[in-house]
């Protein structure tokens, strides 16, 4: 008996038992379309993070004072809480390794504070950092121009703003620039808007306000150290950046050579690869738990098959007498239930890819994966293999003559 005349007999089988074989598929089709979409969502997910992350530049650091695991009296140690660094810094490392592999070097301070303009009040974030800021981020102005640095120098009260505070604060239209806003009853002049970036890892990067750091440090925070220090270092030099970084601020802070770095520097190669790993995980753990619907529906294949055997048992009997093998009869039945449990993934493979296709009509980061969809439909064969394979050896064990009395 040939391969396609044994699915044709599946596919008889089945179409004898419409509304049963529907309901017997109906845990395949979900458990097939859950996997799709659940990957989907991790994927879409995972690659717009990177995507931000990318954007950022892979050739930037960040230094944050403070060594790894550093512990205070009142616990561990935030990043950039230690007061170990300074504007001169930001300087030094620009200077001296504006030859080798450093573009550029901007201190920087952050923190939260209410604004103010006419009736409005809005809280938002508050950056100080220098006239570098623009080029280590690749961001853009929209409008205005950024703060120079003889502003950053004379302490200058001028600030730029992002897309988010800009409509909070001038909701009804007007031209924020040249208009003073209020931080800490300070006045500062609104002297440019920044370019629409949209959501990032942290949250919006457009509900942000940007001053000089020598402005915001000390009239604002009422400090003398920096927070940390944003480096762009060369196309493919970060690595040899981070090295050279690292021996000249343990110099510069005179670190004796047994002690642990004062400082830690991450690159966004290392968030890239941190992200990736973690997004990952949560990818196979989405997948994981949508298979799930996977052995529920091989379970209902495998109690199906069993009824059929039972019914079919005077079928089974006569084609036994009239010459088919053991190992016919078990092909037939197998046949049959990977059959069921194909047509059940290929209705699951559509319903993935519609709900994938809802999610990214709603905007939502989902991606339709063709290895997915591959999975999926190898997990359903391998499904009906696994559920139908006791029930074909039941078929093809029966005994001829007890077969042929079966009422």
């Amino acid at each position: 008996m040939g391969s396609m005349e044994l699915l044709k007999i599946a596919v008889h089988a089945i179409l004898r038992n419409k509304i049963r074989a529907l309901l017997t598929m109906l845990g395949i089709i979900v458990g097939v379309g859950a996997v799709i979409a659940m990957i989907g969502i991790g994927e879409g997910s995972k690659r717009a993070s990177l995507a931000i992350i990318r954007n950022m530049g892979s050739n930037m650091l960040t230094i944050f004072p403070g060594a790894p695991g550093t512990h205070t009296h009142h616990g561990p140690q935030a990043m950039g809480s230690a007061e170990i660094l300074r504007p001169d810094d930001a300087e030094l490392i620009q200077q001296e390794l504006a030859l080798s592999t450093v573009h550029a070097a901007t201190p920087q301070v952050q923190t939260t504070r209410p604004v103010v303009y006419q009736n409005t009040n809005y809280l938002t974030q508050l950056q100080g950092t220098g006239t570098e800021f623009l080029g280590i981020r690749g961001w853009d102005l929209q409008a205005g121009r950024f703060f120079t640095e003889a502003e950053v120098r004379g302490m200058a009260k001028v600030c730029v703003i992002g897309q988010t505070v800009k409509d909070n604060l001038f909701a009804s239209g007007e031209d924020p620039l040249g208009q003073i806003i209020r931080v800490n009853h300070l006045p500062f002049q609104v002297v440019g808007v920044l370019e629409k970036k949209g959501a990032g890892m942290w949250g919006d990067q457009d509900d942000l306000i940007v001053g000089p750091y020598t402005t915001v440090m000390r009239m604002v925070m009422g400090r003398t150290t920096i927070q940390r220090i944003m480096v762009s270092a060369h196309e493919g030099e970060a690595e040899l950046a981070e090295a050279e970084i690292t021996a000249l601020l343990r110099q510069h802070l005179k670190v004796p050579p047994k002690d642990v770095n004062p400082f830690q520097i991450r690159k966004q190669d290392d968030i890239v690869q941190m992200q990736n790993q973690q997004a990952s995980l949560l990818t196979a753990l989405l997948a994981v738990a949508a298979s799930i619907s996977l052995v529920v529906g091989g379970i209902g294949i495998a109690n199906i098959m069993l009824v059929s055997v039972t019914e079919r048992t005077r079928e089974i009997g006569m084609r036994r007498a009239v010459g088919a093998t053991q190992h016919q009869v078990l092909w037939q039945f197998l046949t049959e239930a990977v059959a069921l449990s194909l047509m059940g993934g290929i209705a699951g493979v559509a319903l993935g890819l519609v709900a994938i296709t809802v999610l990214q009509h709603f905007q939502l980061p989902a991606v339709a994966e063709t290895w997915a969809v591959m999975l999926g439909l190898f997990f359903s064969g391998m499904v009906g293999v696994v559920a139908g394979f006791l029930p074909a050896l039941k078929a093809a064990r029966l005994d001829v003559i007890d077969a042929l009395r079966y009422e």
